[in-house]
């Protein structure tokens, strides 16, 4: 891509996010910035149920953003971001993520998120200077969090920041090489572990394939979209609309397909004109399947 497209995209996916000129390499625009991408870009994995995966290198999830097309889970939403911020001339540097729902897990060596540190940008509360800026984690932070141990608080809810493993557990503060993660409470995730382990394209594009078309992939069982609006955690996981707050939790089942398109659309802003009737029609009916066997079961 030569500079003048770049440019361009670069406009474009800015644009996309409700701005109207190229933010400064600032804290403040780091902010806005992430705020206006988890809200505006849901995170999703539409293409991934319709058996056709969307690539996961960054310029072409980029691409994709700046188009008003849909960016896909967690390796391509933070691929885009990384492409944007760099080239808005933010300082940024990747991590292997493992992310784990089940505490069996926890001590799991698997690639299967993204994560992105923007540095350079001393705080009062971060005089190191380290950020992490996350669009992909579907439901989590509004706004980038201090690479610093201790409790962060972001519209009402709480994240924790923990000293890695090794030497990091002795006591020494948390940096940008590895840390443990609390997520908000209620979530279906329950932390991370970020540590020192391959996140290279190689390995990305290796999780990404297993992910996206691999038989035991959770992306695969069922339709997914979320996007954060301040406080709000709004997420579509199935034929099930939830939104959280710190202080609530509605929930409520989407019982028709003019219900369940119509909140898609119009409440989590997926772009879906690339989709066929055929497509919506199968993708329907193998979601309200999924929805009885699980209701069947007691919904666990």
């Amino acid at each position: 891509m030569d500079e003048g497209t770049a440019v361009e995209q670069v406009t474009r996916y800015v644009e996309r996010l409700g701005l109207t000129a190229h933010p400064p390499a600032t804290l403040a625009a780091l902010r806005e910035l992430q705020r206006a991408h988890v809200s505006r870009i849901p995170y999703d994995n539409l293409s991934i149920m319709l058996g056709r995966p969307d690539a996961v290198d960054p310029p072409a999830s980029a691409a994709r953003a700046a188009s008003g097309g849909r960016v896909g889970y967690c390796f391509q939403q933070n691929g885009a971001l990384e492409w944007l911020l760099t080239g808005l001339g933010f300082s940024v540097s990747r991590r292997h993520g493992h992310v784990w729902s089940r505490p069996e897990d926890e001590l799991g060596t698997e690639l299967n998120h993204l994560v992105l540190v923007v540095s350079g940008l001393p705080a009062d509360d971060n005089p190191g200077g380290h950020w992490w800026v996350d669009a992909g984690l579907g439901e989590g932070f509004a706004e980038p969090l201090p690479l610093v141990r201790g409790d962060h608080v972001v519209e009402g809810w709480s994240f924790g920041i923990g000293a890695g493993y090794g030497a990091q557990a002795a006591g020494r503060p948390t940096g940008p090489a590895a840390w443990t993660y609390r997520h908000l409470p209620g979530g279906v995730l329950r932390g991370m572990v970020v540590p020192s382990r391959d996140h290279s394209s190689a390995a990305i594009a290796d999780a990404h394939r297993a992910l996206s078309v691999g038989d035991r992939s959770p992306f695969r069982r069922v339709l997914v979209a979320q996007r954060i609006d301040g406080p709000e955690q709004r997420t579509i996981r199935g034929l099930v609309h939830q939104v959280l707050t710190p202080s609530a939790h509605e929930q409520r089942d989407l019982t028709s397909y003019d219900e369940w398109h119509a909140a898609l659309v119009d409440d989590l802003l997926l772009p879906v004109d690339d989709v066929t009737d055929d497509e919506w029609e199968s993708l329907w009916t193998r979601t309200v399947a999924a929805h009885r066997a699980w209701d069947e079961a007691g919904r666990p």
